[in-house]
């Protein structure tokens, strides 16, 4: 191993990572804790006790935990009424669409369990590591109130076995004698008063002690198991003695067991009629004569058989729905009922009535709770012994399990109970007895108790297990606001996120009905679920390699038609709660993504904006955008100091400043060195870019480049920046500061080599000069103007620009003028017309002035300062040449040696220094570039004053350094192609600083680079004069294509 033994600290030998991967345990968060906690009450021991492996199986540790949680108050509560409401075959439908969606998301679920070890935390776990922070955070929050919900309902279901079923006198605000709303409103204060009580009791019982819970676990088990054989051995007993429940129906109604002793009219005893209980409730007296209700007196009384057995045929009839209105009668169908139409309904309260607006979504919303708890095993997962093998075999085996009985239930009582005693919600026409309980064997209370214990063991579940998710989430540390819920007792236990729960439990115990609490459960377990088939079908779609889960029965359309059921199932159940619940998971989910969530999961989300981002990249590669979508994507070239720290930070400003048109902005600088030398300063120097990006609010991507000189860098910057179609267009740099100085001498070199590669590039090029003069992100303009001298077309670049910075709001309150300049042969008052339309329609607002700038005479001045800018350029050549530089003077010297040869001729006589600037034009040479000529001119920030040109005197000193070379220089003649450049540009610098010298920004034209390198100093000179006495100037270049246009 000698060959890696430089690597062994950062690459470990094969045989210790696999010993350390097999000793891996994925203990429950807390459970490390827990085992020490019970240590300490054992007593202090030398040496702590090991913290044993998990030992649960698939059948301890997944299948019974999913019965116990999926069956409950639901099936005994209401599975009867919703089967006497909807009908068989509606419940049925009902049942089927729940029990497959879980089964999909099961599905789904064990597939993403299965895809590695599956560390506790269960289905919060899964969607975060899956789908993102964002994701996860969202459906964790919801997923904790879902199941704080279901706690409220458990408790609320608790309390109606214990007040209707078991201990009726125990209400304290009494039923009796209330009829219509003021009944409902005593039953749900009673629902309230106890429904606290119990639930401070059980959040005391979670905070002493999980281990109880945990230990009486398999007793509430027991009581759910045992009920349900209870019911089957009560429908195979009815095929052979149905067990006798009558039922009284006045007509076709259904009436109160309270309200008779007996059913019947009247009866005979010793030979005498006497009226019965019944006739003195719908009679003013016990009177043969008395006066009676008139559909009293019209229909006669029937007692019929409420549970008349599986082989009665009594499933024909409860085959199909019968939906009802709140206060409605409960009604026996093919029952004939007489019954006056003018008459109003009296005795309401001797009757069995309808207590909601019962319709199929509303079923469907109250029902669906009954199968949720398929996540009880993924919950336990780090107590398993394999939770791969048994996750998907233990959930999958419970919800099949659990799908037969309801399915087998739904039509086994339809089959045996009497349809008026299912649609009897609370059994007030059998004895007030459990509806489901009339049909167990060996008796009703066998049911009652056992539903009791069951909703009772649920609820404590859930107590017990919601603190712990929200801890979970809190420990994550993606919700800022939840971080004090991660805190807890020296053990682990969750004190603080069990208070919390305590109280959002407590708003469902208000809401006191167990069928408006069901709904609101449903809607968060269903984004639960629906999240978790996203998951599973966007890493079965996007493939990532890491997507590799032993369970091998999944397919991504199956998690779609999970996720689409799950999505049909919120708005079927109540649209309104789906759009709260909807609603509340989006600001959790912005709200994450507002406070940054630092984490990286390797989730789904990632993988699909790498995916979007590839596709988007290769439509961008179709072809050029159209000029209505260009829009400026910057690269800001930066220079960085010897710390590593930007240089000209007001670049960036400008550059968010530019941003209103969106786009791409890549900011740039390269590091000198070699890569292998110079890594690590690279690297301080991105991350100096992207604090200082950061800091800016520009949104964007830093790169940096190692060369060996800093103009390569800059140049394969501009020639490698950006990806395919997302590339830059827009290059800004920097004005070089001081370039006249002899140490700055290469920067100025640099920058006019940027100018000609952005120039072949037909990429546009911004240049601010006196950047630091320009406004922060922070300031604000209240007044002024932004000035655009519009000398050449440059593509629209210089009408585009100050649209996009008036976007921002430190130029929002500064107004745009236009200038543009009329020659001698141009018709100013037309053009301004012009201008105007042209203005119109492209939607610019500004305001616009036509100048007349006629060409004169060459001053003198202009003359002495051509002649000084020449001399003061030789001069520089001669004290900064390198010896390469030499070899290349060499031979320019001679080059322009052989010119001036031929300068000398009679012919050159006519060109003389005075001569107009016509003149000269027929003198020039074919290759002579106008100062600003060309349509190609593009955009970017100009300066303020820059510095004055040396003085003859200080020209002259410098000379005499070398009496010879001063020789030739004083006896140079400046060139007249530089002595028109100088007039030209010293007329329009004074034109632009009569009218402009208080703008706050001016946008000017910049003239294209010379040809010939030789000229490098002359056209910065030049740059020079045409800027001076301005503060800010943006010299704009433009890229050779055109970015503004007047369509739509």
């Amino acid at each position: 191993m000698a060959l890696f033994e430089e690597e062994m600290d950062t690459s470990p030998m094969v045989s210790s990572l696999l010993s350390s991967l097999a000793n891996y345990t994925n203990l429950p968060t807390g459970s490390k804790e827990h085992e020490e906690a019970e240590n300490n009450e054992e007593g202090a021991r030398p040496s702590k006790k090991p913290v044993k492996a998990p030992q649960l199986g698939t059948l301890m540790g997944v299948y019974l935990p999913c019965i116990q949680n999926i069956f409950g108050v639901i099936l005994f509560l209401r599975m009867t009424w919703m089967v006497g409401v909807g009908g068989v075959f509606g419940s049925f439908i009902i049942v089927f669409m729940c029990c497959s969606t879980t089964m999909l998301t099961a599905i789904s679920m064990s597939a993403i369990a299965t895809n590695g070890v599956v560390p506790a935390g269960g289905s919060y776990y899964m969607i975060s590591r899956s789908l993102g922070p964002e994701f996860g955070g969202a459906v964790g929050i919801c997923f904790y109130l879902g199941t704080t919900f279901a706690g409220a309902m458990y408790i609320l279901g608790c309390i109606e076995i214990l007040l209707i079923y078991i201990i009726p006198q125990a209400a304290i605000f009494k039923i009796e004698g209330l009829e219509g709303p003021e009944a409902e409103l005593a039953l749900l204060n009673n629902m309230r008063v106890y429904g606290t009580i119990v639930l401070s009791f059980m959040s005391l019982v979670v905070f002493v002690g999980v281990k109880y819970v945990n230990k009486l676990a398999l007793l509430f088990l027991a009581c759910v198991i045992l009920s349900i054989v209870a019911v089957y051995a009560g429908v195979i007993k009815t095929a052979m003695d149905p067990p006798v429940f009558p039922v009284c129906l006045l007509g076709n109604r259904t009436l109160l067991s309270k309200g008779y002793d007996v059913c019947a009219k009247v009866v005979e005893t010793d030979n005498e009629t006497v009226t019965t209980q019944l006739w003195r409730t719908f009679c003013d007296s016990d009177s043969l004569d008395a006066t009676c209700d008139e559909y009293f007196t019209s229909n006669n009384v029937t007692e019929i058989q409420g549970i008349p057995g599986v082989t009665s045929g009594i499933l024909a009839e409860n085959l199909f729905g019968n939906y009802l209105e709140k206060g409605m009668f409960l009604e026996k169908r093919r029952v004939a009922s007489e019954e006056s139409a003018d008459s109003p309904p009296t005795g309401a309260n001797r009757y069995v009535m309808a207590d909601i607006t019962s319709f199929f979504t509303l079923l469907v919303g109250i029902y669906f709770p009954s199968v949720t708890g398929i996540m009880a095993g993924s919950n336990r997962s780090g107590d398993l012994r394999d939770a791969q093998k048994s996750i998907p075999i233990g959930t999958i085996a419970a919800i099949t399990t659990t799908s037969i009985v309801y399915m087998s239930t739904v039509v086994l009582f339809g089959a045996c109970i009497e349809g008026v005693v299912l649609r009897d919600k609370f059994g007030e026409g059998v004895n007030g007895n459990l509806v489901i309980g009339t049909l167990a064997w060996p008796s009703p209370w066998v049911i009652v108790f056992g539903s009791f214990f069951s909703t009772c063991g649920a609820g404590l579940q859930s107590l017990t297990g919601a603190p712990r998710l929200l801890q979970a989430i809190a420990r994550d540390g993606i919700i800022p606001f939840l971080r004090v819920f991660g805190h807890g007792k020296d053990n682990g236990e969750p004190t603080w996120a069990l208070l919390l729960t305590g109280c959002i439990c407590e708003i469902g115990i208000i809401i006191a009905s167990l069928d408006a609490v069901a709904p609101i459960l449903s809607m968060f377990f269903l984004m639960c679920y629906m999240f978790v088939n996203l998951a599973c079908a966007l890493q079965t779609l996007l493939r990532t390699p890491n997507w590799r889960p032993r369970f091998k029965f999944y397919h991504w359309a199956l998690s779609f038609l999970g996720m689409s059921l799950c999505l049909s199932l919120m708005f079927i159940c109540s649209w309104f709660y789906a759009i709260i619940a909807m609603g509340i998971a989006t600001c959790i989910y912005k709200y994450i993504e507002f406070c940054g969530a630092e984490k990286e999961w390797g989730d789904g989300i990632r993988g699909i904006s790498l995916s979007a981002a590839r596709f988007a990249l290769m439509r961008l590669e179709e072809g050029p955008p159209h000029t209505k979508n260009w829009r400026p994507q910057i690269l800001v070239l930066v220079s960085v100091d010897a710390e590593q720290n930007v240089e000209q930070p007001r670049l960036l400003s400008l550059a968010n400043q530019l941003k209103a048109g969106k786009g791409l902005t890549i900011v740039g600088t390269s590091v000198q060195g070699t890569f292998l030398d110079n890594y690590a300063e690279a690297q301080k120097a991105d991350q100096s870019l992207r604090k200082l990006m950061e800091t800016e609010k520009v949104k964007g991507f830093p790169q940096v480049v190692i060369s060996s000189n800093l103009r390569d860098g800059t140049s394969h910057l501009i020639q490698v920046g950006g990806l395919g179609g997302l590339k830059h267009n827009t290059v800004m740099v920097s004005w070089p500061r001081n370039w006249k100085q002899p140490e700055c001498h290469q920067q100025f070199r640099n920058f006019i080599e940027v100018v000609r590669e952005t120039t072949i590039a037909s990429l546009a090029l911004l240049v601010p000069k006196n950047i630091s003069s320009y406004p922060s992100n922070g300031e604000r303009f209240t007044e002024g103007h932004i000035d655009v001298w519009w000398i050449v077309h440059d593509g629209g670049m210089l009408m585009l620009l100050p649209f996009l910075l008036r976007q921002h709001k430190v130029w929002r309150k500064c107004k745009m003028r236009i200038f543009t300049v009329a020659q001698m042969d141009d018709n100013s008052i037309q053009m301004k017309k012009d201008l105007i339309t042209f203005l119109y329609h492209l939607r610019i607002d500004a305001a616009v002035e036509v100048v007349e700038m006629h060409d004169g005479d060459i001053s003198a001045y202009t003359y002495e300062k051509t002649l000084v800018m020449e001399q003061r350029s030789q001069i520089l050549k001669q004290m900064h040449l390198t010896k390469n530089e030499k070899e290349r003077e060499i031979q320019s010297i001679t080059d322009s040696s052989r010119g001036s040869i031929r300068r000398k001729n009679p012919s050159a006589s006519r060109s003389r220094p005075s001569v107009d600037e016509g003149a000269s034009v027929a003198e020039q040479p074919e290759d002579e570039v106008r100062l600003i000529h060309g349509r190609t001119a593009s955009s970017t920030p100009a300066s303020p004053t820059s510095p004055a040109s040396p003085t003859d005197g200080a020209e002259r000193g410098q000379t005499g350094a070398n009496p010879e070379a001063g020789k030739d220089l004083f006896n140079m003649k400046p060139s007249p192609v530089d002595v028109r450049r100088m007039h030209t540009a010293m007329r329009l610098n004074e034109v632009i600083t009569k009218k402009s010298k208080e703008a706050k920004l001016v946008l000017l034209n910049m003239p294209g680079p010379p040809k010939n390198r030789v000229g490098n100093e002359n056209y910065m000179e030049f740059l020079e004069v045409l800027t001076e006495g301005l503060n800010r100037v943006l010299l704009v270049r433009g890229g050779g294509r055109e970015v503004i246009t007047i369509y739509s």
